[in-house]
């Protein structure tokens, strides 16, 4: 007997039906199904969306009449959503609400490596119930981007990516309440600026690509256009600009700035999942410092050591911790960034003084 998931992945396979396409700080994403709505895009992930490409992570969408509790082996329960488990060479995140009853109304399984998976709607729980739920509807995107980062060199973190109109990224580093949307709102004031996210930011080793220059609209959540600023693009999908446009860029020759010439070798890239400020932007530029956020008087930079920046970005970053090789794939990739890239206590006011410390700062 066909089922309809084999179905489905058939007809990915073909070509058949619809499928969407979005990228995430350089990880690509195919997602495919029989309807339409399968494969739409949630809100947030609009911004992100890219063209046809060779897909780091495929997804299809498979509709069944009911999902049981999982009898694998639990690896971990957020308490609120969703549950994850192991077992059969694949992983499960099971995702449950009140409203939809006891009983799973969605189920990701998907492969060790995180580059196949299938997302199973369940019809009792959401027809039942007239739930319109998109497949990848959070936290599903960020908990699959997240786990696929541990294959990578590559680590989300909780904080507020600024880029200058001269190409410096800044990254501010913090827990709830420790400034960041604050930083954010001071910082947009002041200068244009680019805010990559004011919230999530996911950084990696540079890939050593051209980048191009070009003016550009910083996209909010929802779509509302910020304040135009100018960025340092990559020449990929992870830019909001069409290809075409980024095509001619590249043809042109664009000067160097000092920046190119000072690079940390690490870029800091944007996120769909924002935070009070609202700004998620899928555009990237290389990391020129880090500032770990901490309310307190008189704006004090303090200079960290690489085990005390290690320690402090770890505590702050968002790693997987039910296996224990993506703990230590994090702590050896944060080792890197902080022997790149010089990283501050940030003790600040909220007020303009804290955007002059910064500007006032050379490392």
């Amino acid at each position: 007997m066909v089922t309809q998931g084999a179905l489905s992945q058939e007809c990915a396979n073909l070509g058949l039906g619809y499928r969407s396409d979005f990228c995430i700080a350089g990880v690509s994403v195919k997602i495919t199904g029989l309807q339409s709505n399968d494969a739409a895009l949630v809100a947030s992930l609009e911004p992100f969306q890219d063209g046809p490409r060779l897909s780091a992570i495929s997804l299809y969408v498979d509709w069944v009449t009911r999902l049981l509790p999982s009898t694998h082996d639990r690896l971990f329960d957020s308490g609120t959503t969703w549950r994850l488990y192991g077992g059969d060479g694949e992983f499960v995140f099971e995702f449950t609400a009140p409203r939809f009853g006891r009983e799973p109304y969605k189920r990701l399984h998907v492969d060790l490596l995180f580059t196949r998976g299938i997302i199973q709607m369940s019809r009792e729980s959401l027809l039942a119930h007239d739930g319109a739920i998109s497949p990848l509807e959070y936290p599903l995107d960020e908990l699959l981007i997240m786990h696929r980062l541990t294959q990578e060199k590559a680590i989300e973190l909780h904080g507020c990516g600024i880029v200058r109109t001269d190409g410096v990224g800044n990254l501010f580093v913090g827990h709830s309440g420790a400034g960041k949307s604050t930083t954010t709102r001071l910082w947009t004031s002041r200068q244009d600026v680019e805010v990559l996210s004011d919230d999530r930011i996911i950084l990696r080793r540079d890939d050593g690509r051209p980048t191009a220059v070009g003016i550009e609209r910083p996209l909010h959540a929802g779509g509302a256009a910020g304040k135009p600023g100018v960025l340092r693009l990559r020449d990929s999908s992870a830019s909001q600009t069409n290809h075409s446009a980024q095509d001619d860029r590249a043809e042109k020759q664009i000067p160097r700035s000092a920046q190119d010439d000072k690079t940390s070798g690490i870029r800091m890239y944007g996120t769909p999942w924002h935070g009070e400020a609202m700004y998620a932007s899928p555009n990237s530029a290389p990391l020129a410092r880090i500032l770990i956020l901490e309310h307190g008087p008189g704006n004090v930079l303090t200079p960290l050591s690489h085990s005390q920046a290690v320690a402090e970005l770890f505590a702050r970053s968002f790693v997987p911790f039910h296996r224990h090789e993506y703990v230590d794939s994090a702590l050896a990739f944060l080792e890197e960034v902080v022997e790149a890239v010089p990283v501050y206590h940030f003790a600040f006011e909220p007020d303009q003084r804290a955007v002059d410390t910064i500007l006032n700062l050379h490392d």
